[in-house]
């Protein structure tokens, strides 16, 4: 079979998987996040923690329980960091250096997983389990209990409350993220993934040296990290390891995992606003600009060669795994940069100016198609409420999403939010550019070097992880100054996310008249896409202008 017929038979297995999995899953989600009835080991989790199940919180208390939570999570993951020379499992690796352990703790704790460091040269085997791998969890729960609560200030009316935080998180991680990553787990580990604790093993080679091939528990952390949008690879090759994804089966598991529960949560969100409409018209948002980047990137790798290696080869196959080779390298491209996941099976840097301008631009658009676990429908359905607010004005009446109206306050809340990440990459970039050292960093001269600094902080800033490898990350600047990037740009959003969902709770839902704006047909869908390209894309488009556009067109 051709190269492209293999390419569409995998992309059309992948859309009837994620099709399949879509209604079960998004509906199992709406039951977690609805129900009544706590087990039996949740409400011993409760007890411990002194958590009342059975209280909801207003949006500050919910806040700061998410901020403490975090708080906490970061401050243990970096005294994990900085003490693994005396932990169990340490397999002899020293302390992480102080500003290394600081941006590591946030990049996990955000759900970022941004590595710095070479991951089998740098952590023992208990720092990558009960450290990276334990935020993997609860760092995709946050993000899905945050939407949770915005899903939530759109169907309660005139009161205060928007659900219980501990509650939220603990559900989910018990009842949604363990299960599958255990059972998906496995299958990875039949597939070929390792799963052991062994240390570096010494093996002879066909040319006859010697070369230490390490061991570890892969196959458990490499599921969270993509189940939870997360991307931290347990090696630095991440998944283009063999022993992280050893085939094109693999692979192509490893990319449904990262998009199915951000492509299932539209209908969670049409489960509880009771239609299932609403969610329908998300998530074809959402599949309409998936789509349209996958062809974009794949064509400007296969045909848009930058480079006399490329042009030999008949396609731009520089940074790619000849077992993956073009196609399954583009779609898990977009796929990993679409979503805040930044897992990554080739290498970014090597990708022509068109496909790699397209991954920064796709986490520029912040991450919505389908984003992250639960931060990719939050930030999508902050964007319908811009853009059901500029259907207001045209028609000049109060706008109305899913019965509460859109005033002030709200659209402020919205506002704030869509400004957050932008502010913090194009200040972070020009500080980056500013300084003559950071600039020295850039391994790679001119728009491309360029390039690689505002992919950084736009993964930074979207909480993605990816990189261009071209940049010289390493440096006390850069693990400290991307480490509060991805802390605001993680928690800033959900204080307005969280406070919008407080605002729309608190009203009383108005009647639907021939005036409102029907949320779920065609030409809503239209004018959403619309608001995302123009709106968001066109923020970046001077920065994209001096980086990958400006090297297109050299």
């Amino acid at each position: 079979m051709g190269d492209t017929a293999a390419g569409w038979l995998q992309a059309a297995v992948l859309v009837a998987a994620l099709a399949l999995s879509h209604r079960p899953l998004g509906g199992a989600l709406a039951h977690v996040l609805t129900t009544d009835r706590h087990w039996r080991i949740e409400r011993l989790v409760y007890r411990a923690g002194g958590v009342n199940g059975d209280a909801d919180q207003r949006w500050p208390a919910y806040l700061r329980s998410l901020l403490a939570f975090s708080f906490v999570s970061t401050l243990f993951l970096y005294a994990f960091l900085r003490l693994q020379d005396h932990l169990l499992l340490s397999l002899g690796r020293k302390p992480v250096p102080a500003d290394l352990a600081f941006n590591t703790a946030a990049s996990f704790v955000t759900n970022t997983n941004w590595q710095a460091y070479a991951g089998e040269a740098t952590m023992g085997h208990l720092v990558q389990m009960a450290g990276l791998a334990v935020q993997n969890f609860v760092s995709a729960a946050v993000g899905i209990a945050v939407v949770a609560t915005l899903i939530r200030g759109f169907t309660r009316k005139r009161t205060d409350r928007v659900g219980n935080f501990w509650v939220d998180l603990t559900r989910l991680v018990l009842r949604v993220l363990l299960p599958i990553s255990f059972v998906f787990a496995v299958v990875l580990v039949a597939a070929g993934v390792i799963q052991n604790f062994h240390g570096a093993h010494a093996v002879a080679t066909l040319a006859g040296g010697r070369q230490n091939l390490p061991g570890g528990p892969v196959a458990s952390q490499e599921t969270i990290k993509l189940l939870g949008t997360n991307g931290g690879g347990f090696f630095s090759a991440n998944s283009a390891h063999p022993f992280e994804n050893p085939s094109g089966l693999t692979n192509l598991i490893e990319i449904y995992l990262l998009l199915v529960i951000p492509f299932s949560l539209p209908r969670t969100f049409g489960a509880m606003v009771g239609d299932v409409r609403q969610g329908y018209a998300v998530v074809t948002v959402m599949v309409l600009l998936w789509a349209a980047s996958v062809v974009l990137v794949t064509a400007n790798e296969l045909y848009r060669v930058s480079s006399p290696a490329g042009h030999a080869a008949g396609a731009m196959t520089e940074g790619k795994e000849t077992r993956f080779g073009i196609w399954s390298s583009a779609l898990f491209a977009v796929s990993t940069t679409l979503t805040s996941c930044g897992a990554v099976n080739s290498a970014h840097d090597s990708y022509t100016p068109g496909g790699g301008g397209m991954t920064i631009f796709n986490m520029m658009l912040g991450e919505i198609a389908p984003g992250g676990t639960g931060s990719g429908l939050y930030g999508i359905l902050i964007l319908a409420v811009v853009a059901v607010f500029v259907a207001g004005l045209m028609v000049g009446r109060t706008p109305e999403y899913l019965g509460k109206k859109l005033r002030g306050q709200e659209m402020r809340y919205a506002s704030l939010y869509i400004l957050t990440t932008p502010a913090l990459v194009l200040v972070g970039a020009g500080l980056a550019m500013a300084f003559p050292g950071e600039r020295a960093a850039m391994l790679n001269p001119g728009p491309h070097g360029f390039s690689e600094v505002l992919y950084a902080l736009t993964s930074a800033a979207n909480n993605n992880g990816s990189a261009f490898a071209g940049l010289s990350a390493d440096t006390v600047w850069y693990d400290t100054g991307l480490g509060v990037v991805m802390l605001l740009g993680r928690f800033l959003p959900m204080v307005f996310v969280l406070a919008l969902a407080g605002s729309l709770a608190g009203q009383q839902p108005v009647p639907v008249t021939a005036g409102t704006l029907p949320t779920h047909r065609p030409q809503f869908i239209g004018l959403l896409t619309g608001v995302i390209l123009i709106v968001v894309g066109l923020t970046y488009f001077p920065a994209l202008a001096l980086g990958p556009l400006a090297e297109g067109l050299r």
